[in-house]
C-alpha cells in the first residue's frame, strides 16, 4: 500500500533539473522549468490536513528513509507508508479519513473497475437467490438451467442500472452545488474511482447468503448502511467538503436509485432490490 511513495522526488532532484535548464543563456528559462516541475510533482496529499505534497519520503543512501513532514500541519505527510496493509485495511473499515486519503491520493490502485464488476456480481447473486427462494415451485420446467441463468443476467443488469442511477444522483447534486463547495473544479473522475473502491462492502453479501440464518435480513441492511457510510466518507475526503454536503449527496443518490426501483416495480419486474421488504418466512 505504501509503494506510491517510492515514486517521490529524491534529494536534489529538483535542483538538478534547474541546473540542467540553467545551462541556457537566460535565467528565466531555468526558473520557469523549476516552477513547472514543482507544480507537476505535487501529486500526493497530506493525510492529516489534505494539503498537496511533493513527496512522501526521501530515500538516502544505504536504504535510509525519512518520512516527509507536511509544511502546513507539521505532521508526517503519510504515516501509513510504514504500516502493514492489514492495519490500513482495518482503518479503512473504520472509515478513518487518513486511511482514505492514503488509499485515494498516495497509492496507485487501479482495481476499481474489477472491484465494481465483482461487487455487482455479488449483488446480482443475492437478488437472484432471493428470486429463486421466493418463487419455489415443484414444476420441473422451473428448473431449466438456461432460464435461471437468464434471471441472473437480468439481476446483474438491474443492479448495474440502479448503481448508475445512484452515482448520477450524487454527481448531479455535487455539480449543482459546485460553486459553493470548491475553490477549484472538482475531480469527478477521481470521485468515481473513490465511490467504486468504497463500495467494497458489497463483497460481504456473499458470506451473508452462504451462512444463512435468522438474522440474514438484518445483516443485509447493516451491509447496506456500511456501504453508504463508506461512500459518504469517500465523497468527503475526495472533494474536501463538509459532512452536511456529503450526506445530502448520498441522499440524492438514494432518491434517484429509489426512483429507479419504483420504476422497475411498476413494470412488474422481480428485482430483489435492497429497498424491498424482506419477509421472515422467506428465510
Amino acid at each position: 500500500m505504501g509503494t506510491g511513495g517510492r515514486s517521490g522526488l529524491r534529494p536534489g532532484k529538483g535542483t538538478a533539473e534547474g541546473v540542467t535548464a540553467g545551462k541556457g543563456n537566460t535565467d528565466g528559462v531555468a526558473t520557469t522549468t523549476t516552477a513547472t516541475a514543482a507544480v507537476a510533482s505535487c501529486q500526493y496529499r497530506c493525510i492529516e490536513c489534505n494539503q498537496e505534497a511533493n513527496e512522501l519520503y526521501r530515500d538516502y543512501n544505504h536504504g535510509v528513509l525519512k518520512i516527509t513532514i507536511c509544511k502546513s500541519c507539521q505532521k508526517p505527510v503519510d504515516k501509513y507508508i510504514e504500516y502493514d496493509p492489514v492495519i490500513i485495511l482495518i482503518n479503512a473499515i473504520l472509515c478513518k479519513a487518513q486511511a482514505y486519503r492514503h488509499i485515494l491520493f498516495n497509492t496507485k490502485i487501479n482495481m476499481h473497475g474489477k472491484l465494481c464488476i465483482f461487487c455487482l456480481l455479488c449483488e446480482a447473486y443475492l437478488r437472484w437467490w432471493q428470486l429463486q427462494d421466493s418463487n419455489q415451485n415443484t414444476d420441473p420446467d422451473d428448473f431449466i438451467r438456461y432460464a435461471k441463468e437468464w434471471d441472473f443476467y437480468r439481476m446483474f443488469a438491474i443492479a448495474s442500472l440502479e448503481q448508475t442511477a445512484f452515482f448520477i444522483g450524487i454527481f448531479t447534486f455535487l455539480w449543482v452545488v459546485r460553486p459553493m463547495t470548491a475553490e477549484k473544479k472538482p475531480n469527478f473522475v477521481l470521485l468515481l474511482k473513490a465511490l467504486l473502491l468504497s463500495s467494497y462492502g458489497k463483497l460481504l453479501l456473499i458470506p451473508a447468503v452462504i451462512w444463512e440464518h435468522d438474522y440474514t435480513p438484518l445483516c443485509l441492511r447493516l451491509i447496506k448502511v456500511f456501504v453508504l457510510t463508506s461512500n459518504f466518507q469517500a465523497i468527503r475526503v475526495t472533494l474536501n467538503i463538509n459532512r452536511k454536503l456529503s450526506f445530502l449527496a448520498i441522499l440524492s443518490g438514494l432518491l434517484l436509485e429509489s426512483t429507479m426501483v419504483y420504476f422497475f416495480q411498476r413494470i412488474e419486474w422481480d428485482i430483489g432490490s435492497d429497498c424491498a421488504v424482506y419477509k421472515p418466512q422467506d428465510f
